[in-house]
């Protein structure tokens, strides 16, 4: 086995970059940059929400656990992020001011 092969295998898994992904998954678009503005003034600001409160919001309209009128939105974009994600985007947003 080489080095950089034994590097893979020894090395963790990498976890996901909750600012990258809070772009890349186009949260920004309704919440604004940082969370703290979001598009529509019934839309929540997010930035310092409680890390296990937003995890839990996120899977629950992913799985449809909530689905009020406000998760419609939502709805249509949570099938494309996974359980490790929503973590990483949960613990990003709780550390935004």
């Amino acid at each position: 086995m080489t080095l950089i092969a034994a590097a893979f295998v020894a090395a963790p898994a990498i976890a996901a970059d909750g600012a990258a992904l809070y772009k890349d998954k186009t949260c920004n678009a309704c919440h604004g940059p940082k969370g703290d503005k979001p598009l529509m003034p019934n839309y929540p600001k997010i930035a310092g929400q409680n890390a296990a409160y937003s995890e839990q919001q996120m899977k629950d309209i992913k799985s449809g656990a909530r689905n009020n009128g406000q998760t419609a939105a939502m709805k249509g974009v949570m099938h494309l992020v996974s359980d490790e994600e929503i973590k990483a985007l949960a613990d990003y947003l709780s550390k935004l001011k």
